[in-house]
């Protein structure tokens, strides 16, 4: 007869701290973050644009594109709304001038030029277009913003927060380890996986155009 109290007042402070993270709000927005940054599509793309430096600088690249991409999505997260606000820039604005630049990265990954030495040396693709606005795009700057905007409470803050961290995490480890498939497709293959990067990304910055060039006519 003892014993029973002290089990009902255990299940209670389990519950109570279970209710301290929400795992509806962490797998709704941890799914909507891998689907919009797609961590497999990501792998052929980050293969072209880090291709010819030693693996020691891909490696580091990995890290700095995912470390990149959580900094813009946590800079927006916290103040999205007042930063678009102030600068009176709106979400299709934003999804425009992303697909552009997004093209004009899949124009030269088409053409080769990617490929020049003073690409490979001075230029660092972790932090464009891969940490932003590949990885860090409109899309998921926008998922962020709603999420935290419509995060009430101390459980779905942190569920918010660790669906952020833990996306990033991801990203960082398909990035890390794409880069044993260099060893295997060699010279010839990074060539092949450029060119269909390069596609695949034109595509993807085209059709975010369109997507921001509907909303416009939408709200017109």
């Amino acid at each position: 007869m003892l014993r029973l109290p002290r089990e009902r007042s255990s299940r209670t402070t389990s519950r109570k701290a279970f209710t301290v993270f929400d795992i509806a709000v962490f797998s709704t927005l941890f799914v909507t973050l891998f689907v919009i940054m797609d961590p497999p599509g990501i792998t052929p793309i980050f293969l072209a644009l880090t291709s010819g430096r030693p693996a020691k600088v891909q490696r580091r690249m990995a890290w700095q594109a995912a470390a990149v991409a959580f900094g813009v999505i946590a800079v927006f997260a916290l103040f999205g709304r007042q930063i678009l606000g102030r600068l009176h820039i709106s979400t299709p604005a934003l999804m425009i001038a992303g697909g552009l630049l997004l093209l004009l990265v899949a124009l030269d990954l088409l053409t080769g030029k990617s490929e020049e030495p003073t690409q490979t040396k001075d230029v660092n693709v972790a932090l464009v277009p891969l940490g932003m606005p590949l990885l860090a795009g409109p899309g998921a700057i926008v998922s962020v913003i709603l999420a935290v905007q419509h995060a009430h409470g101390a459980a779905a803050q942190l569920s918010v927060w660790t669906a952020i961290a833990a996306i990033h995490v991801v990203l960082y480890l398909v990035m890390r380890f794409s880069l044993v498939i260099i060893r295997v497709i060699k010279d010839g293959g990074v060539v092949l996986v450029t060119r269909l990067a390069g596609m695949m990304l034109s595509a993807l910055a085209v059709q975010q155009i369109i997507n921001g060039v509907l909303q416009v006519v939408r709200s017109a």
